[in-house]
């Protein structure tokens, strides 16, 4: 049985095509999805569920243009709406990955971080420290101790960003209880292996604790906001064309399709969906 993923589609998010593409890469059977298909509009019923599908994606963009923050309004539809079909998917052992605007999304619902299975609004993704939307490439440093599926067997890896409201904030407390229990994924990094200790342009967004992700407590939901479809192949790198002349000075080569660090996390998702069928 092959492992089905749906990635959303539709009112301003933009990075479907490339997240489904990567999902395909990685072995799982994509399909884009319009958010009204799952919702249903004021003419149609919905025209599509959840049913049949193991994983999950919100992806990246500025969905209704990030009215009234971003990745609100996106939360309010689908918590109106696909409420009951999100928890009976989260039931039988789905994955879901946020990323980006997803991210926001996600936190936004309270499917993240989803402490002791409540789904509220206990953290957000606020404006950038630098007061401005930052568009580059980061380090991210992975927990070991982390639950994630996502991240399994990564340490490191370099991925790109583009946000202006990727902050990570929460009370004292409930970043306390986050880090306690291992739900912080993915931190930033300084670009040579150690943490990036709030410094900017390492940690692009000032975020307590350089979190660059989150998952919830059983690792099945995770949420980003570098974009891992944005480097599923190692000729998206900037430094692509650099590493391979060193490559071909010292006798090798790098294909411009090998998989790129993204790719991996789409690869365990799609894995441990198989694991749990």
């Amino acid at each position: 049985m092959s492992v089905r993923a749906l990635v959303l589609a539709g009112y301003g998010l933009n990075c479907d095509y490339e997240t489904a593409h990567a999902l395909t890469l990685a072995g799982a059977e994509a399909r884009r999805v319009h958010i009204s298909d799952l919702t249903g509009t004021a003419q149609a019923s919905p025209t599509e569920t959840l049913d049949g599908y193991q994983i999950l994606v919100f992806d990246g963009g500025f969905s209704w243009g990030d009215d009234h923050g971003a990745g609100v309004l996106l939360a309010t539809r689908l918590r109106n709406h696909l409420g009951e079909q999100l928890r009976a998917f989260l039931a039988r052992g789905g994955l879901v990955m946020g990323i980006c605007n997803g991210f926001q999304a996600l936190v936004n619902l309270g499917l993240l971080p989803m402490l002791d299975g409540r789904w509220e609004r206990s953290v957000a993704l606020m404006a950038n420290e630098c007061g401005n939307f930052q568009d580059r490439w980061v380090e991210l440093l992975t927990e070991p101790a982390s639950p994630c599926l996502f991240t399994r067997g990564l340490t490191r890896l370099d991925l790109p960003i583009r946000h202006g409201e990727g902050r990570f904030v929460a009370e004292a407390t409930t970043l306390s209880v986050i880090e306690s229990r291992g739900m912080v994924a993915v931190r930033y990094g300084d670009g040579k292996g150690k943490p990036a200790r709030g410094r900017f342009p390492m940690n692009p967004n000032g975020s307590a604790g350089d979190i660059a992700g989150i998952c919830d407590p059983t690792g099945r939901v995770f949420g980003l906001m570098p974009h891992p479809e944005g480097f599923y192949r190692l000729s998206q790198h900037p430094d692509y064309t650099l590493s391979r002349e060193k490559a071909r000075r010292r006798g090798g080569d790098l294909a411009p399709l090998a998989a790129g660090d993204g790719l991996t996390m789409f690869v365990n998702a799609v894995q441990a969906a198989k694991d749990a069928l």
